[in-house]
């Protein structure tokens, strides 16, 4: 809806819709109850500002890139797949199995177990202690530790003990100086670069002097390509740690978790990469949640376009920037398993790229803990500028609007549980007093699901199938909306049908 800062209503039947996190289909457990992988991933039209980008990313590749088929990939390696000592071997393998592979972008280690603790978590514990003027000692330790084993495990010659004291005293000086946790946070995977960068027998190059920010703590996507373009030069193979960058005056700047993706997105367009790898613990993306469906199938192949519906109602992929460059460049990626490096995974391409599905749908996405707020007023379509009074009270409030769903009389707000937890009087109060309304209620425990894939505008029967799945599986429907460019159906639930609901969708269209 133009100028309101909300996703503008589609074409619905009922109440609306859409999601914003739930784990992307990971193995179950691997966050824990309740945790999500990554943020959400929102993609912006092309040219248009997003969080970590000072200037519009460009459709135009940057010039004077080569386009001979001997161009690089790049790959990201998550947490999980540098974990320990035989994860790092794996990674070593991957690399150099193809010469291609000449930019690897790794993270922080991960969890080896269940019960491990992560990197970065301990780094955020010291930079909270620095900032109290306590110890941390005992977290450091346990950093100083694992970095010290990887080593010895890996027979390396690197002398890793400099390295953990200038990020300790580094730490020590930027909470001090109060500049909050980023250069803290960095140091996981700035001191991973330098172990595998010693593994793999090439460079690596500091993320500070390549990955640049503006003031704002916006990447710079200009400068941050003339650097590494600069950097790049004449070199075989490089590390470069993700996550982190540096600001105009030079002090460390991180994206948000995850960002590591990010970094690794930037620099695979900078260098015209053929392909960006992105390398996790899953063979690829699931066709939907396996904590409800059992062995799902994996997704071959989907478009820019599928990722961006199956992640804004529920999946989450990638860090919420990193599609930007690489789709802007026309880069496929390619989301692979460390721990089955043979498994071809899940191809992001371009629609104009993409190949044949196996499946009448693409995935299936969703998630529960939405409420309806349901307004009506006689004569609301002749007021005027009334729908932007009902919004600006839920903008006063801090509450970020899903959906605006209407009719002739009516209006629903589609909204998160959690943006309205602890509020939601005050904003009906706020709403009553501001609108007069002739009727206001709520309408609470409502599941959205959407049904993805770009063979649906071409394939009759499509919305019959989904709606007979779920009558027969005695799901009401609470809600439908279609896009107007046909590449998903969400429908609406109760929750305490959702999983019913996802069960029957994937046995109508999947089996």
């Amino acid at each position: 809806m133009p100028g309101t800062g909300v996703e503008p209503a589609r074409s619905f039947t009922s109440t609306a819709t859409s999601t914003r996190r739930v784990c992307q289909f990971r193995h179950p457990g691997r966050y824990g109850a309740g945790q999500y992988s990554k943020s959400c991933l929102h993609q912006h039209p092309v040219g248009r500002r997003n969080r970590y980008f000072s200037r519009p990313v460009s459709s135009t590749p940057p010039p004077n890139r080569p386009s001979d088929p001997a161009r690089p990939i790049v790959c990201k390696f998550g947490g999980t797949s540098l974990a320990g000592a035989d994860q790092m071997r794996k990674v070593r393998d991957i690399v150099v199995a193809d010469p291609k592979r000449r930019i690897v972008v790794p993270s922080a280690p991960g969890k080896r177990t269940p019960d491990d603790r992560k990197i970065t978590d301990l780094l955020y514990l010291c930079h909270d202690a620095a900032e109290q003027g306590l110890s941390f000692n005992e977290a450091f330790g346990v950093i100083a530790e694992r970095f010290g084993e990887l080593v010895a495990e890996l027979d390396l010659s690197l002398d890793i003990d400099p390295l953990l004291e200038e990020a300790r005293l580094g730490i020590v000086a930027a909470a001090q100086a109060g500049r909050g946790p980023d250069y803290a946070a960095s140091r996981g995977e700035a001191l991973n670069g330098r172990v595998l960068a010693a593994l793999l027998d090439c460079p690596c190059l500091d993320a500070a002097d390549v990955i640049r920010f503006d003031a704002a703590g916006r990447l710079d996507a200009e400068v941050t390509h003339d650097a590494l373009t600069s950097a790049l030069k004449g070199v075989d193979r490089a590390v470069i740690p993700g996550f982190y960058g540096s600001d105009i005056d030079g002090h460390i700047r991180t994206f948000s978790r995850g960002g590591s993706d990010v970094t690794g997105a930037v620099v695979a367009r900078a260098v015209n990469a053929s392909v960006y790898e992105n390398w996790t613990d899953v063979s690829g993306l699931l066709t939907t949640d396996p904590r409800i469906v059992d062995n799902p199938a994996v997704i071959d192949s989907l478009t820019y376009r599928e990722l961006r519906e199956l992640s804004y109602s529920g999946a989450t992929v990638l860090h919420a920037e990193a599609v930007f460059p690489v789709r802007a460049a026309g880069i496929p990626v390619n989301i692979r398993n460390t721990n089955a490096p043979d498994h071809p995974g899940t191809r992001i391409v371009s629609s104009k790229n993409a190949a044949p599905t196996a499946y009448p749908i693409t995935g299936i996405a969703g998630r529960k803990d939405f409420t309806v707020i349901n307004i009506e007023k006689d004569l609301m379509n002749e007021a005027v500028g009334y729908v932007e009074r009902v919004l600006a009270v839920f903008s006063r409030a801090g509450v970020s609007v899903e959906h605006v769903p209407s009719g002739i009389d009516t209006l629903s707000v589609v909204v998160a549980d959690a943006q309205v937890e602890g509020k939601l009087q005050a904003l009906l109060d706020e709403l009553s007093r501001t609108i007069e309304p002739d009727a206001i209620d709520v309408d609470p425990d409502l599941a959205l699901i959407a049904t993805v894939g770009r063979n649906m505008k071409t394939q009759p029967g499509m919305s019959a199938t989904l709606f007979g799945a779920l009558a027969k599986a005695g799901v009401n429907i609470r809600m439908i909306d279609q896009g107007s460019g046909e590449l998903n159906i969400i429908v609406g639930v109760n929750a305490k049908d959702y999983e019913t609901a996802v069960r029957a969708i994937y046995a109508a269209f999947i089996g």
